[in-house]
């Protein structure tokens, strides 16, 4: 399945797939929050690290199975495979974007 995306969500998947910390930390706003696993993380150089981390941590890559776009929140659903139980899993990510940038990203199991 082919789907279009936006440039930056483009850039953002094509980042975490390549493991480019810096290419992911560059699509985030400076002061964005982003929410995973229970934890607040606030600004880029905590995202920087929090990318760092997961990428040792899982090695994941996203495969795009879904994008909805509405409102404020652009919902791009992927399977996430990795080094972690139960991979793959279908994960959602919910972004909030405002001038070019991503302000929020809320990462969700599918259907949470």
């Amino acid at each position: 399945m082919c789907i279009k995306l936006p440039p930056l969500i483009a850039d953002f998947v094509q980042a975490k797939n390549s493991h480019d910390i810096e290419a992911v930390a560059a699509c985030f706003a400076d002061n964005a929050v982003v929410h995973d696993e229970g934890q607040e993380i606030r600004g880029v150089k905590a995202i920087r690290e929090w990318n760092k981390k997961t990428n040792e941590k899982y090695q994941d890559t996203l495969a795009v199975t879904d994008l909805v776009e509405g409102g404020n929140e652009t919902i791009l659903t992927a399977q996430v495979s990795g080094n972690f139980e139960g991979s793959p899993v279908p994960i959602e990510f919910h972004f909030t974007i405002n001038s070019g940038k991503i302000t929020i990203l809320s990462i969700r199991l599918n259907g949470d």
